[in-house]
């Protein structure tokens, strides 16, 4: 049987020690070759301007840009804290001409109505508290017919597979966090209920090892 959920916090990683640890988990999984990057173009997001919802450290949204040709990309974030290392992690990439970040959160994102040619998020859903206002927000700032991709942890992931990610995890001062992110994410059943109640209703929804993906066209 599956726990309740357990809400987390929506105003991201503030404490400057905190948003050190967790820079320091990502350029670990990055350095590992663990981003999401692959499955974002694999998804279609390919090309143009593209927005990141909740960026953190920035890495996935560089390791996007790196890996595509003549794109830029937008990127809200909630943190002043993370924005900072962000930034400058953009300068280390030298991609810095390429990207900006925002300060913003999801529930009002701060753009025109189809601007983008993509968005893409990972890591952030559970942290929303209301979804379905995030989904809307993501299909008003699309143009017609750009592509989405937003992925995330599972509550009912394997018990091994979360026992292994808390292991895994370093440095180990990020493992109180992470299983508090996973007690906070969704189910696939749970998502699929959300996503009905919202614009992204026709989205597609797989299960991965470790959560899953959400991608799908806007109509129009």
């Amino acid at each position: 049987m599956v726990r309740p959920r357990i809400v987390e916090t929506d105003e991201g990683i503030q404490d400057e020690f905190d948003v050190q640890t967790y820079n320091s988990m990502m350029r670990g999984l990055r350095d590992k070759g663990w981003m999401e990057t692959d499955h974002i173009i694999t998804s279609g997001i390919t090309h143009g301007f593209a927005l990141e919802i909740g960026p953190g450290p920035g890495y996935l949204g560089l390791e996007w840009l790196k890996r595509t040709e003549s794109t830029i990309l937008m990127a809200v974030e909630i943190s002043p804290e993370m924005t900072k290392i962000a930034e400058r992690n953009a300068r280390e990439y030298g991609l810095e001409g390429r990207v900006k970040y925002v300060k913003g959160d999801a529930y009002q994102i701060p753009f025109d109505d189809n601007t983008f040619d993509g968005v893409f998020s990972n890591g952030s859903l559970h942290e929303w508290s209301q979804p379905i206002r995030v989904f809307d927000e993501v299909y008003r700032v699309l143009k017609p017919r750009a592509k989405y991709f937003i992925s995330d942890m599972r509550r009912d992931m394997n018990p091994f597979v979360k026992q292994f990610m808390r292991l895994m995890a370093k440095p180990k001062e990020i493992r109180p966090g992470l299983v508090s992110s996973i007690n906070a994410s969704y189910t696939i059943d749970e998502i699929r209920s959300i996503l009905d109640q919202s614009n992204l209703r026709e989205s597609v929804v797989a299960k991965t090892f470790m959560g899953f993906e959400i991608t799908g066209v806007k109509s129009k």
